[in-house]
């Protein structure tokens, strides 16, 4: 006697039109978030954009924030593979209501409404603070650095500029010398219906890339003038320079021209080199701060410079906009630590934890490499953090920030941006945390 099986006929028709909802469990974060954005979000901000009544109507803003928001959160970030989810997934299924936008209309949304949708951040935030999620008892500060949409071979110093200029300039001109002299015979070479002036293949890419590097080079030069004004305003405690310079060590002259390892990107130029623990990468220095109760994302910021200490002010104002408190302690690592950056914690009453030094495994706490000077607040936080040791609630700063950026880095597959210019990957990391913010609500739940 054979064995009975349950029937496999692939043609089967339904004789009733299936439910998403019979075909995704009702738990799945998929509704959640379809329901999230649908229920718990204002998205007028976007919906008011569309005023125009004629046309053919296009797909619902609310089903397309909801279906980035979730692909985001599903480690999907191509507007292709988004597509392609919308057509093979149940799950996409069922935040889209079976519809299936392609790529070009996911990418015309997300370019259209980059700001609007960066916003969202401060409502996924409340939200979560509404569910319990967050309590501003301690926070951590961290940075990451991120691949930019660029690669690093396409970058060129000042030095090689100021050489590669002149060289291309001459070689530009001596075509056209060239080609003034050469008219009649390049008639016969080209034939009568052209005029022989025209430029060969070669040359405009040469005189594309001139133009490329006389803009970089320019662009580099404004940016050494504008550092060199802003060092030489005095700060606070009239040192001029900001209080971003490291304990014990000497601050640079800033001069007005470029130094010759300047560099510049010419695919995306707002991009820089960054140093990271495997090398050197052509990207940006994304910024977080994130609540001790949940590992909830508080306050984000940005920036093309491989150094946290301008950021710590930034992020800290952030978490005063975002939820309208500052929190009770705050800690981060020694590339926030400069005297106004603890000058600022002391100022907005904030308990801080923050490293003078880096700490080795194995030692009770961070040791700077130089002596610090008595009296300094370094000196005090060096002092306040030795004397607590292990209990010192610095330690709390690895728990708390650290796994976020492996969620969004590791588990998400988020290591590279998909837009260019530093304003547009500012919006692109805070979709990346309001994704962040909004998987772990549905984890909560």
């Amino acid at each position: 006697m054979s064995k009975t099986f349950r029937p496999w006929d692939v043609d089967q028709v339904w004789l009733l039109p299936p439910s998403i909802q019979d075909l995704v469990p009702s738990g799945h974060v998929a509704h959640f978030v379809r329901d999230t954005v649908r229920t718990g979000l204002d998205l007028s901000a976007i919906m008011d954009s569309y005023d125009e009544e004629r046309g053919f109507p296009p797909y619902h803003p609310g089903m397309m924030v909801a279906l980035l928001l979730y692909a985001y959160s599903q480690g999907i970030y191509s507007s292709r593979r988004i597509a392609r989810g919308c057509e093979e997934r149940l799950d996409f299924a069922a935040v889209t209501g079976m519809q299936h936008p392609d790529f070009r209309t996911i990418s015309e949304f997300r370019k259209r409404h980059l700001a609007a949708l960066s916003g969202l951040f401060r409502q996924v935030l409340k939200l979560c603070r509404e569910a319990g999620l967050v309590k501003l008892g301690h926070v951590a500060l961290d940075g990451t650095k991120i691949k930019a949409n660029a690669g690093i071979n396409k970058a060129m110093s000042y030095g090689r500029m100021k050489e590669a200029e002149p060289r291309l300039a001459a070689e530009v001109q001596r075509w056209f010398a060239e080609a003034a002299q050469t008219d009649k015979a390049e008639d016969r070479q080209f034939g009568a219906s052209k005029r022989g002036e025209e430029m060969p293949e070669w040359m405009a890419d040469k005189e594309k890339r001139l133009e490329k590097i006389r803009a970089a080079k320019a662009a580099l030069e404004a940016e050494a003038k504008a550092k060199a004004k802003a060092a030489s305003k005095p700060d606070d405690d009239g040192s001029g320079d900001g209080g971003r310079g490291r304990p014990g060590r000497k601050s640079k002259p800033v001069t007005a021209e470029p130094g010759d390892k300047a560099q510049r990107n010419f695919t995306d130029p707002d991009s820089r080199v960054m140093p990271t623990k495997n090398g050197f990468i052509q990207g940006y220095n994304a910024q977080a701060a994130v609540d001790g109760t949940r590992q909830i994302i508080v306050a984000h910021t940005l920036t093309n410079s491989p150094s946290d200490q301008a950021q710590f002010a930034p992020l800290l104002d952030a978490i005063k906009a975002n939820l309208g408190k500052n929190p009770d302690e705050a800690s981060a690592d020694a590339g926030y630590c400069s005297q106004a950056n603890l000058r600022t914690l002391i100022r907005r009453r904030i308990e801080g934890y923050v490293a003078t030094g880096r700490q080795n495994h194995g030692t009770r706490a961070a040791t700077a490499k130089r002596k610090l000077k008595a009296g300094t607040l370094i000196a005090r936080m060096s002092a306040k953090l030795k004397r607590a040791g292990y209990r010192s609630r610095y330690r709390l700063r690895k728990q708390i920030v650290e796994p976020v950026f492996g969620q969004i880095k590791q588990a998400r597959g988020f290591r590279q941006f998909l837009l260019r210019s530093i304003d547009k990957v500012k919006a692109e990391w805070a979709m990346i945390c309001t994704a962040h913010n909004l998987a772990k609500l549905a984890a909560a739940r």
